[in-house]
């Protein structure tokens, strides 16, 4: 999809909350000419940096979105994924006019994040999380209050000062399980920052089963995907 936005291939890129360099990593693959990779917590910055230590044309900054301390107009693309939900409207807005900042005249940031539609969608053998909201609605209410709408994106863009704003969906595969079986061990084990960490015993256990009744076979492999929305807008 990034490929159908911008043309990666010599750009110099700039990942705002790089995280782990997942994201980073594909783009140097993709042919990225120089990837800047940016992260406030030094512990994502090292998990980069050993994931891209094959490559001779990266940096590493720890710096805030909204203060990178990178030089002005020097990028040809600004990725912003996963970045969003964890800033306030006011915050969004600068996050946004550092990013115009940063970037070359007639460069693209693209911003992928969640809007509260992605997260209300109804469960499927694909939308796991679908199934999760639809059981502890507490837990839909948690994370629909920490996303941007699609509006409030927009508009935080164009009045940053970019323009041809554009939006798309994104159906992203997050795991494939060979079954249930699978699929059962990875809910129980709650990785990461996983929402399931607000849940009791009990009530992930119920869970399980509930999602179990959903899903018809215990065999059949299941690609569980996360639906995402994807800006892209010219400085």
């Amino acid at each position: 999809m990034i490929n159908n936005i911008v043309d990666v291939n010599g750009s110099y890129i700039a990942d705002i909350g790089c995280g782990g360099g997942i994201y980073a990593k594909a783009l140097l693959e993709m042919g990225a000419g120089h990837l800047t990779c940016i992260d406030s917590s030094e512990v994502m910055l090292s998990d980069a940096k050993s994931k891209l230590k094959a490559y001779q044309n990266t940096n590493f900054i720890q710096g805030e979105a909204l203060h990178t301390d990178t030089e002005e107009k020097h990028f040809n693309i600004v990725l912003e994924r996963a970045l969003i939900h964890h800033l306030d409207k006011e915050e969004l807005n600068d996050a946004f006019a550092e990013a115009l900042r940063i970037l070359k005249p007639g460069s693209t940031l693209i911003v992928q994040d969640r809007t509260p539609e992605d997260c209300q969608l109804p469960g499927s053998e694909t939308n796991i999380r679908g199934y999760i909201f639809a059981r502890h609605p507490r837990l839909a209410q948690v994370e629909v209050a920490r996303r941007h709408t699609n509006a409030t994106v927009q508009h935080a863009l164009h009045t940053a000062g970019f323009r041809r704003v554009e939006k798309r969906h994104l159906w992203e595969t997050r795991q494939l399980y060979t079954n249930f079986a699978a699929l059962e061990a990875d809910l129980k084990a709650r990785n990461g920052r996983s929402i399931l960490q607000e849940l009791a015993d009990k009530e992930l256990t119920d869970l399980i089963d509930y999602i179990h009744r959903q899903i018809e076979s215990d065999s059949n492999t299941i690609i569980e995907q996360d639906r995402w929305t994807i800006w892209n807008a010219m400085r």
